[in-house]
């Protein structure tokens, strides 16, 4: 099997993860928060360890303001429904996923919220420009991923946020993407929400994730969720403290553990090495594909200003016939479609007919990117 799929989920998953997950399942498979004995205090503080780790590693200082969800869709509904009231107006670009859109949208329609879509162009990039024209009097928060899951373009978050400072929004930021694998530092680039997902490229389990949000904000949020934290159990209400405030119910421990085993190889590693070799595969690639005829990349021509994904339109054929050859000849798996992002496709002019992408991970090689051009090369031949 090549998979080429990483942009969907990592595999495999760092070493590690599953020992950790088996190990609290098998050998402790306490609760936290709840039990008062040794063995709920140790598991505690493997999880007040991860959330260090997740807070060094997105440049906040404090622990306590990162929260658990099963992912950034979850943490981003968590966000809306917790932080725009009735008329609020928000800025997004035209890159997102429908883990953006589909919540405005439906907030749209039954709280009246009102959303822009700030321009992109055939390349998927967004000049801060296109957000600030987008920006209104009603206008409370910036949101926009921070790389795109369809073509792989970077947006420039460290300018989005020094406009948001500037006019005085809360900037929100998707890295479904990017955690993990381009340096993300909150203080530096002025975000105050910043959603991660564990599963891409923390090489984490799926269904674990969450947000780290600056204090100041935290206080304006209403929770999303509430009940149990194994606080303040006397009262009704819930508690205002961080993380309990936004932490309700059982976390998913196994989850939780597993990315700190991905977290902890993560850091024994050198992050620009691992992103130097997914972007030079990403050349190999893109220079390998753009020989065939009737081969067309969609986004950026040359590899500066994106991650490691590739997505492919074929003029005279049908997309999702390739993506199923591919799997059945050479068992390289692709993601083929819209990719849960339609809007972007619109940006991309590659709508409705999507694309076949090619997302590349730090454990492929140069002899399965070779293997996907020749592939390629004789679909097409």
């Amino acid at each position: 099997m090549i998979y080429l799929d990483q942009s969907s989920t990592s595999y495999p998953k760092a070493p590690g993860v599953g020992d950790a997950m088996r190990d609290f399942l098998e050998y402790q498979g306490v609760n936290i928060g709840r039990g008062n004995y040794r063995e709920a205090y140790s598991v505690e503080l493997n999880v007040l360890d991860t959330r260090e780790r997740l807070a060094r590693l997105f440049g906040y200082s404090d622990p306590r303001s990162v929260i658990f969800t099963p992912g950034v869709t979850f943490s981003l509904n968590a966000f809306f429904n917790g932080y725009l009231d009735r008329g609020d107006h928000v800025v997004v670009s035209g890159m997102e996923h429908n883990a953006v859109m589909r919540p405005l949208t439906r907030m749209a329609n039954t709280h009246g919220i009102r959303y822009t879509v700030a321009k992109a162009n055939r390349q998927g990039q967004v000049c801060v420009d296109a957000f600030e024209e987008a920006i209104e009097p009603a206008t409370r928060a910036i949101v926009t991923l921070h790389a795109s899951n369809v073509c792989g373009t970077i947006l420039p978050v460290e300018a989005i946020g020094q406009l948001c400072r500037e006019k005085e929004l809360v900037f929100a930021l998707d890295t479904a993407q990017t955690a993990g694998s381009v340096a993300l530092d909150m203080e530096m680039m002025n975000i105050d929400f910043l959603a991660f997902t564990g599963h891409k490229t923390l090489g984490g389990p799926q269904g674990i994730g969450g947000f780290i949000v600056k204090k100041e904000l935290a206080e304006k949020i209403e929770p999303f969720v509430t009940g149990g934290t194994g606080s303040r159990s006397d009262s009704f209400d819930q508690p205002s403290f961080l993380p309990d405030k936004f932490e309700s119910g059982t976390l998913n421990l196994p989850g939780i553990l597993g990315l700190r085993a991905a977290l902890i190889y993560l850091e024994t590693q050198d992050m620009e090495t691992l992103n130097s070799h997914k972007m030079a595969l990403t050349k190999q690639f893109l220079d390998g594909v753009r020989e065939i005829p009737g081969v067309e990349p969609v986004g950026l021509s040359g590899v500066a200003g994106r991650t490691a994904v590739a997505s492919l339109n074929f003029s005279d054929r049908d997309n999702a016939d390739i993506a199923y050859q591919l799997e059945k000849r050479w068992t390289i798996l692709t993601r083929v479609g819209l990719h849960c992002a339609p809007v972007a496709h619109q940006s991309l002019g590659t709508f409705p007919q999507g694309t076949v992408r090619f997302s590349i991970g730090a454990t492929n090689t140069a002899q399965e990117i070779d293997t996907a051009i020749e592939a390629l090369r004789q679909l097409m031949c």
